[in-house]
């Protein structure tokens, strides 16, 4: 089954080196990158059974509707933007199923993608139409990822609980600690990991929270409301139940285990 990759980023880039690792007709779609099986063309991607769009957020919608001139209703597509509500709003004349791995680092584009990216690293599917969605199913356990299904609108809640709301904490944290000069200067690995994801692609930044800042608002309120619960009852005995939880939820290579 030939499987089309189009925007050659940090995942896309990713999809690309593994699947072609791994032995799979693999073509990659790029405005920027050249290579072996990488083209601009959309035309190349008539016979493919299965297409990752891996564009930024804002143009996914753009890219889909380019699709639709070329692949076949057979066509498994599926975006892996980290937003899956906003995707099901349109009809298309092939087989959609919205996803989103759960892997990525505070760096970006072609150079840093990597084969290794998703090795266990869960992988959420968000179908929301009656489609046989083995083939993408296969494709991503070959990455060594782990599928997760649930619906967009739930996975739209929970990314802004541990992804999106992180990122705008890390970067709050910065900018109010950049104005110290003393705490910039003693500044350890707390700090360097507690501000990890203020380093965070700009223009997915800006589309994750113009997407997504209802759900991110409510996580705000959670938070700070959990804050006021924990400060009050401030104890020995909370502290070691959270440290236990915490230490139990990744393994040695830091993937989740929850």
């Amino acid at each position: 089954m030939k499987t089309g990759v189009i925007g050659l980023g940090l995942i896309g880039g990713s999809i690309f080196k593994r699947l072609k690792a791994s032995g799979y007709d693999v073509i990659g779609i790029s405005s920027s990158q050249t290579g072996d099986d990488i083209y601009s063309d959309y035309s190349k991607l008539k016979e493919c059974g299965v297409i990752f769009v891996c564009t930024p957020m804002n143009a996914v919608i753009e890219t889909l509707d380019k699709l639709s001139e070329f692949v076949s209703p057979d066509t498994i597509v599926s975006d892996v933007s980290s937003l899956k509500e906003f995707v099901t709003k349109k009809e298309y004349p092939f087989k959609f199923v919205p996803s989103h791995p759960m892997a990525g680092t505070e760096f970006s584009g072609y150079e840093n993608s990597f084969p290794e990216l998703f090795e266990g690293a869960r992988w959420v599917i968000t179908p929301f139409k009656n489609i046989d969605i083995r083939p993408l199913e296969e494709l991503i356990k070959s990455m060594g990822a782990v599928p997760v299904y649930t619906k967009p609108a739930e996975h739209d809640k929970a990314v802004a609980m541990i992804s999106h709301m992180p990122m705008i904490l890390a970067q709050a944290l910065f900018e109010a600690a950049s104005k110290n000069e003393l705490a910039m200067k003693l500044a350890a690995s707390g700090f360097r990991d507690m501000t990890r994801l203020a380093s965070s692609n700009t223009e997915m930044a800006m589309d994750m929270v113009e997407l997504n800042h209802k759900n991110i608002e409510q996580c705000l309120l959670k938070l700070y409301s959990k804050i006021g619960e924990l400060l009050a009852g401030y104890n020995r005995e909370k502290l070691q139940e959270i440290a236990e939880k915490r230490s139990k939820m990744y393994d040695k290579n830091g993937k989740n285990v929850f």
